[in-house]
């Protein structure tokens, strides 16, 4: 069978099960062979198969045959650095035959497929991602730990999700028996929604109640939702109340995100929070060396002069991602213009990426470094007490916000709580009118200015 073929399949299977778990599930499926009346499929995880045999094994073998191909049975395998695993999974007439389709827990428990290039030996450990390293690895061992949940947070491409995937993969490994549910945010409001829809409530909650291990990406995403909040806390209570392990990822801190209810705030900082932070020069360089270590085996004889990676770790600071990406665009340029990678094609090559990674600082960014210099929360920055050993640190981020970003008032009074853009000028011109009596409040403003702006 042509890849045109499998192409229209794919599309008529879309329409069949939906545009969301076609994505998910059917799309990443590459069809490796179809012969004596077996399709073998390549799929990332084990699970992954499993999940798509069970749910949509007869779509997939019913499209086939449609197309004129002999299909009796359905066969998926795991390619991890070139070598094929099969999956435990065959004939799903035969299971349907034998049992119907039930929504009990082991049949529903994959929530989303792991990357398999996201383990703890693919993650490069420097001093902004120590302690939630440390902690994801202690999680991932399967015994019972002292902080539950565990919840990480940080900016875009800092490495929370590269860690709950590592930690899913270890448990796998380590204790298959475990029933390790991974699944973002949205993908549980999905599900809650359409257990709702479907008057199916209780085969929700049996679902996620009887998992070994939850963890939850993004959970900034249930903010201000508020039937999908109330059920959340049901269920990080049960588990809880069970000694499950729960692992929690958001963009912030849990006192941070604003319209999430309080006792959900109130849980979730129960557990152990920990703050990625974003990446320092020798953290970058240690990715681009470990990254030009594998395109070094994929472009075989393709020479990297001495500094580039340096370079491009001084250079490229917005997130792992962009320093991935420009490294990936490197090496592939060169190899197709048949050139050693230096400086200067660097240069020519990342244009695009070098303008767009000019050091910009972010509101956030001045918030953390104000917060830690003066010791105080970062959440009663933005919060409403107005102690005077807050409120002066408070009106210097506030300062800083205007000096260093590009942002609007209302846009700044927004970022610290939303307050009003008359607060924000009014701290603004405290702070202007300080500077010229109070030394150390001079001395303290050019400090945070340069570490900001390193």
């Amino acid at each position: 069978m042509t890849n045109e073929t499998w192409g229209e399949i794919r599309e008529q299977l879309q329409k069949r099960v939906g545009k969301n778990n076609y994505t998910t599930w059917i799309e990443p499926l590459k069809l490796s062979q179809l012969k004596n009346g077996v399709a073998r499929f390549e799929v990332p995880t084990s699970f992954f198969g499993d999940w798509v045999l069970r749910n949509y094994g007869d779509h997939i073998r019913n499209h086939l045959n449609a197309a004129g191909q002999t299909v009796d049975r359905l066969e998926f395998a795991v390619t991890t650095g070139g070598t094929v695993a099969p999956v435990a999974a065959a004939k799903p007439v035969a299971r349907a035959k034998a049992a119907p389709k039930s929504r009990l827990p082991d049949e529903e428990l994959p929530g989303a497929p792991l990357d398999s290039r996201f383990t703890f030996d693919s993650f490069v450990v420097g001093k902004p991602n120590e302690l939630a390293h440390a902690a994801a690895r202690r999680v991932s061992e399967g015994g019972p730990v002292s902080f539950n949940p565990l919840f990480l947070y940080g900016g875009v491409g800092l490495g929370k999700t590269h860690l709950m995937h590592a930690i899913a993969h270890e448990l796998q490994t380590r204790q298959p028996h475990l029933r390790v549910l991974y699944l973002s945010a949205e993908q549980f409001m999905y599900r809650f929604v359409q257990a709702l829809r479907e008057r199916q409530i209780m085969d929700f909650k049996e679902l996620f109640r009887s998992v070994d291990v939850l963890m939850v990406d993004d959970v900034q995403f249930i903010a201000g939702k508020d039937s999908t909040q109330e059920e959340f806390f049901h269920t990080f209570n049960a588990l809880v109340d069970q000694n499950k392990q729960i692992v929690i990822s958001a963009d912030r801190a849990p006192g941070e995100i604003k319209d999430l209810e309080e006792r959900i705030k109130s849980r979730l900082q129960c557990g152990l929070v920990v703050d990625l932070h974003p990446t320092d020069y020798e953290l970058r360089l240690g990715i681009l060396q470990q990254k030009a270590e594998f395109y070094r085996e994929q472009y075989k004889g393709l020479k990297i002069a001495d500094g580039v990676l340096e370079f491009l770790a001084h250079r490229i600071t917005t997130n792992v991602r962009v320093l991935e990406g420009a490294l990936t665009r490197l090496f592939a340029f060169a190899s197709l213009v048949g050139r050693e990678i230096t400086l200067d094609l660097a240069q020519d090559c990342l244009a695009d990426i070098l303008r767009a990674s000019d050091r910009k600082v972010t509101i956030e960014e001045i918030q953390r470094k104000v917060a830690e210099h003066y010791n105080i929360r970062l959440s009663d920055m933005i919060g409403p007490k107005r102690l005077r050993t807050i409120a002066r640190p408070r009106q210097v981020a506030m300062y800083l916000s205007k000096q260093l970003t590009p942002r609007s008032l209302p846009e700044i009074g927004r970022r610290f709580g939303g307050r009003d853009h008359t607060t924000i000028m009014h701290g603004v011109r405290r702070i202007e009118e300080l500077m010229a009596t109070d030394s150390q409040l001079a001395d303290d403003l050019q400090l945070l200015k340069r570490l900001l702006q390193a």
